[in-house]
């Protein structure tokens, strides 16, 4: 419900989840944030939703989303496409779409994460992987359609001027 339908209410579930309340899990996302180097960002919630006090960069998102993507369980929900999940209240299923048009527009597009509030309007960090070659991509206050050409060409860019070289070997 939070990756694919960006459900704010799933966010602030889990944040209550995982650390007991809101604020003692928006003190770790900050905790986290800086560990990461994301020296210019501070969260206010587990949402995005906008606060004078809840900021980043692109810069910043790139390192929080690579840091994400290293894991294994977070890789597979971000490239996820669709999902039925339980809808108990309706005792049936309900089909969740991932918002992130990438996954369908963009070969090797294997997530993350759109964002839209009218303050800050379309935001996406994009991953794509080619050739054992993962990128991300960071769009932020696009209008529209934009934000997916926006992101599409950045990622050509590095696919097209950047490859990844092995100098070492782990052990050697």
């Amino acid at each position: 419900g939070l990756m694919l339908n960006s459900g704010n209410d799933a966010a602030w579930a889990l944040a209550e989840h995982i650390a007991g309340s809101v604020p003692d899990f928006v003190a770790q996302m900050n905790t986290r944030a800086q560990e990461l180097g994301a020296v210019n960002t501070h969260f206010t919630n587990p949402s995005g939703l906008p606060d004078p006090d809840h900021y980043s960069t692109a810069h910043d998102l790139a390192l929080i989303a690579k840091a994400a993507m290293a894991r294994e369980d977070f890789r597979r929900i971000a490239a996820t496409k669709a999902q039925n999940v339980p809808w108990p209240v309706k005792e049936t299923d309900k089909l969740l779409v991932n918002h992130n048009k990438l996954l369908w527009r963009y070969e090797g597009a294997d997530g993350i994460k759109t964002g839209y509030t009218n303050q800050a309007r379309q935001c996406l960090v994009a991953s794509a992987t080619r050739n054992n070659q993962r990128l991300i991509a960071v769009v932020l206050k696009s209008e529209g359609e934009n934000v997916w050409s926006d992101a599409q060409r950045l990622l050509d860019w590095g696919f097209t001027n950047f490859s990844t070289t092995l100098l070492v070997r782990s052990g050697e």
